[in-house]
């Protein structure tokens, strides 16, 4: 999740005043409408209502209207149905590994300016909205992956919470003694659905083996050896019948049974952590697994990303995701959305260091972007992701050796990538 800000300095400061109290405004007179199809649901949408009313309270010359659009799961179809047509919103929320695929829009604004002058974003955040050495989206959400534990099916099997520094041998091992098919318990849980979902777990664990998404020269996969050994550890997890699968598009069902005292152990990000929280889940987490030793997570940012719908209405669009994305509104939608800070500036202020204070385990995640990676933002990703997550759930059902799945993996992917964008 990834969110971009702007306005650095004293200089800054005072444009960010000028904005606040202005905006376009239509010749008539009348406001301009900004329309937003944001993916948003529950708690991340009641966040931003609230955040777009009192914008409205300091902007009257322009409108956001939040009505239209799909969930963010399926915003790529429906942006891309849109640009077909010609008739698109202004703002999009779209995933930092859909962003090449839209990018390819003439349509699509580039507002390398706009992030330039921002409060001094994560690297993660940064690099996800990048294209070809152009920013074609303002960060919207940003998070990283760590392990979130349940203390208590912890202490029932005897065992002592993993530390930083654990390696997947201890994971695989951890999930094995965390089973107890008795009471329906299972040691994790992994997404079997076959999509990024299923996928994006996998990427750190190719990083810390020295592979890549995408290889040098961009005309094949970057791993082609690790994938194997990676692979291995989903196999084992499988073989121990230490994982539920999930076969719902989402992971509500894993969360669900995290949630319900069965899983002891579950890969995820700080979004999760306000619905344990909820169910009153005693948790704690820790730092992802490696083979090395060395740290190393995933970040995956998502983008707000603008079209050209005419001058006036960019202009106007420029205006809102600039006071979005400064600190002082940045922290509420962190707060109530899940997200991390997009800059150090969010993460230094009071309230987020209150926030960090009343959320066990918040700290570790926002360490991680220390040492995060991010997607690679190329055209052919979504190609590379669905081959490898039709490989990983061929795994995890039985139906394909770690070798014979990353071949077939290999064969897709790599189709995909010659050809030229």
């Amino acid at each position: 999740m990834d969110r971009r800000g702007f306005l650095r300095g004293a200089g800054g400061l005072a444009l960010g005043a000028a904005l606040a109290g202005c905006g376009p405004a239509r010749a008539t007179g009348g406001p301009v409408t900004v329309e937003i199809w944001h993916g948003q649901t529950d708690t991340g949408k009641k966040v931003l209502d609230a955040l777009v009313a009192d914008f409205h309270r300091t902007h009257p010359g322009i409108r956001i209207d939040l009505g239209g659009g799909v969930l963010a799961d399926a915003m790529l179809q429906k942006i891309t149905a849109a640009l077909a047509s010609g008739s698109f919103p202004d703002i999009a929320y779209v995933f930092g590994s859909d962003l090449a695929s839209v990018a390819r829009s003439p349509s699509v604004v580039d507002v390398t300016g706009l992030v330039d002058a921002g409060p001094g974003f994560w690297a993660p955040a940064r690099e996800a909205v990048t294209v070809n050495g152009r920013v074609r989206a303002v960060p919207a959400l940003l998070d990283s992956l760590a392990v979130v534990c349940n203390k208590e099916l912890f202490a029932n099997a005897g065992l002592p919470l993993p530390a930083a520094g654990w390696t997947w041998a201890d994971f695989v091992g951890t999930a094995r003694k965390l089973t107890d098919a008795g009471s329906g318990t299972f040691g994790t849980a992994w997404p079997a659905t076959g999509d990024e979902d299923t996928v994006w777990r996998l990427w750190p664990m190719i990083w810390d083996l020295g592979g890549d998404v995408i290889g040098a020269g961009g005309r094949g996969i970057g791993f082609a050896d690790q994938g194997v050994r990676v692979l291995e550890v989903v196999r084992d997890l499988a073989a121990a019948h230490a994982v539920y699968l999930d076969p719902k598009t989402g992971s509500e069902q894993m969360y669900q049974a995290f949630e319900a005292g069965h899983i002891g152990m579950v890969a995820t990000g700080p979004w999760q952590l306000p619905d344990i929280t909820d169910a009153g889940i005693d948790y704690a987490v820790v730092p992802l697994p490696s083979f090395s030793g060395r740290p190393v997570t995933i970040s995956g940012p998502d983008t707000w990303t603008l079209f050209d719908n005419g001058e006036e209405r960019v202009a106007a669009a420029q205006t809102f995701l600039s006071w979005l994305a400064d600190p002082a509104q940045d922290v509420r939608w962190d707060d109530g959305a899940g997200s991390l800070p997009l800059s150090r500036r969010t993460q230094q202020l009071p309230a987020w260091q209150e926030k960090t204070a009343e959320t066990p385990g918040l700290p570790v995640f926002v360490d991680a972007l220390e040492n995060a990676r991010v997607r690679p933002v190329h055209p052919a990703y979504p190609q590379v992701s669905q081959a490898l997550g039709t490989a990983i759930v061929a795994v995890l059902l039985g139906r394909a050796t770690p070798a014979d799945a990353l071949r077939d993996c290999a064969a897709a992917a790599n189709a995909a990538l010659i050809i030229p964008r």
